[in-house]
C-alpha cells in the first residue's frame, strides 16, 4: 500500500473513532481526505453531534466542538457534506439527540433542508415556537406541502378527471382541455418572425372520455403520531380534491375530539398547523360527526384514514360503519395513505370492517385517486 493510501485509511478511521481517540491515533499528514476537505473541520462538525453518545458533561470537552452553535454547525456541515448526508446528520440531531434548538432559532431553522421529516418534527414541536420562530416554521410548511402537492396533482386528477382522449376534439373549449401541443403544430406556419409572435388562426382542444355529476368526499383522519405521515398526504390530497369540480370535499381530524378543517382546505398551511398529534382515539365518534355530511348517500364517499386502534367500544365502530355501508355510501378504511403504504393497523378490526362491506387497505395517493376514479365511474 503506497503512503497516500495509507495515510487515506488512518484519518478515515480517525474520523470513525472521533476526537477523543487523539492521544492514540492522530491525522495522518495534511489532515484532510482525497477532496481537500480539512479532517479537523469534519471531526469538530461530527463531534458536536455525536458526543452527545458522551453525556453533556463529556461533549463540552474534547479539543474544539464546543466552538460550535447549533447555527454554526448547520452552516459548517452544508458545506462539508453533500445534500443526503446532511439531511441524515440533522434527522439525528432532532431525533436522536433531541437537539430542538434547531427548531426554536430562527436563524437555525431556516438553514434546515425543507423536506417532509423536517415538516413533521415541526408538526410535533410547533408547541415550543413563538414569533419569527414560528412564522419561519410556517413558510417552510408550506413549502413542503405546495413541494407534495406538485407531486401528487397531475396524477390525481387524470385519475378523477378521467384519460385525456388526444384523438377526438372536444367541443367543450375550456383551459383544462386545451391541447397545446397540437395548437402550436398547427399553427406554427402563422409563425410572425418579424415580431417574434405566433398567430393562432385555430385553437385545439382535447375530449375528454369520462364525465361525473358531483360526488361528496369526506375524508376523516386519525391525529394519532403513528399515523403523521399519512396525516400529511391526507391534508394535501384533501386540497387538491377541493380544487376538482366535480368533488365536495370534506376534511375533518380526530383524536377523542372531532375538527372540521374543510373551511380552511385552501390554506394547506392552517390545515397542518391544526394537528394536534397524540392523545386517545375515537373513531366512532368522528365517523358519526361524518354520517350528519352525508346527504346523497349514493354519491358520498367516506374516508376514513387511521390504524384502526379504537379507543373506544368496538362495537360502537361497526355499528356506526354498518350505517354508513347500509344507508349506501361508501367507506374506506385506509390504514396507511403516503408514498410508501406501508401500514401498522389493528388487523382484527380491520377484518371485521372488511365484512361489513368496507373497502380496508393501505394505498398510495396515486392508488387513492385511482380506486376513487373507478368507483365514480362505476
Amino acid at each position: 500500500m503506497d503512503k497516500t493510501n495509507k495515510t487515506g485509511r488512518l484519518n478515515r478511521w480517525r474520523l470513525i473513532l472521533g476526537g477523543y481517540s487523539g492521544n492514540r491515533l492522530s491525522f495522518g499528514e495534511g489532515a484532510s481526505l482525497e477532496n481537500g476537505v480539512s479532517c479537523m473541520d469534519l471531526e469538530e462538525a461530527l463531534d458536536f453531534l455525536y458526543n452527545r453518545e458522551q453525556g453533556e458533561d463529556v461533549r463540552q470537552g474534547g479539543t474544539g466542538a464546543s466552538r460550535l452553535t447549533a447555527a454554526t454547525w448547520i452552516t459548517r456541515i452544508r458545506k462539508l457534506f453533500p445534500k443526503e448526508t446532511v439531511e441524515i446528520l440533522e434527522r439525528h440531531a432532532l431525533d436522536n439527540y433531541g437537539m430542538t434548538e434547531l427548531l426554536t432559532d430562527k436563524e437555525v431553522l431556516e438553514k434546515l433542508e425543507p423536506n417532509q421529516e423536517l415538516l413533521k418534527t415541526i408538526l410535533q414541536l410547533k408547541h415550543l415556537m413563538k414569533g419569527d420562530v414560528l412564522d419561519a416554521a410556517k413558510r417552510i410548511v408550506k413549502k413542503v406541502a405546495e413541494e407534495i402537492a406538485e407531486k401528487l396533482n397531475q396524477d390525481i386528477r387524470r385519475s378523477l378527471l378521467g384519460k385525456v382522449d388526444r384523438n377526438s376534439q372536444s367541443p367543450v373549449r375550456s383551459i383544462r382541455n386545451l391541447d397545446i401541443q397540437k395548437t402550436i403544430r398547427r399553427n406554427l406556419k402563422h409563425y410572425d418572425a418579424e415580431n417574434g409572435r405566433l398567430m393562432l388562426e385555430q385553437v385545439y382542444f382535447n375530449g375528454r372520455t369520462r364525465r361525473y355529476s358531483q360526488w361528496k368526499v369526506v375524508i376523516a383522519v386519525d391525529e394519532s403520531g403513528s399515523m403523521l405521515d399519512s396525516v400529511i398526504h391526507s391534508a394535501v390530497m384533501a386540497g387538491i380534491f377541493a380544487r376538482l369540480p366535480m368533488l365536495d370535499t370534506r376534511l375533518v381530524i380526530f383524536d377523542t375530539q372531532v375538527v372540521d378543517l374543510s373551511a380552511h382546505l385552501d390554506d394547506p398551511v392552517a390545515t397542518l398547523m391544526s394537528i394536534q398529534l397524540g392523545g386517545g382515539t375515537f373513531i366512532a365518534g368522528a365517523l358519526q360527526y361524518c354520517e350528519t355530511l352525508i346527504e346523497n348517500p349514493h354519491r358520498t364517499m367516506v374516508v376514513l384514514v387511521s390504524d384502526l386502534c379504537e379507543g373506544g367500544s368496538p362495537t360502537g365502530l361497526l355499528s356506526v360503519s354498518r350505517g354508513i355501508i347500509e344507508s349506501g355510501a361508501k367507506l374506506v378504511c385506509l390504514t396507511a395513505l403516503d408514498m410508501e403504504a406501508n401500514p401498522v393497523y389493528d388487523r382484527h378490526m380491520a377484518q371485521k370492517l372488511a365484512d361489513l362491506g368496507a373497502y380496508v387497505g393501505a394505498m398510495t395517493p396515486e392508488m387513492l385517486g385511482d380506486f376513487m376514479g373507478k368507483v365514480m365511474n362505476g
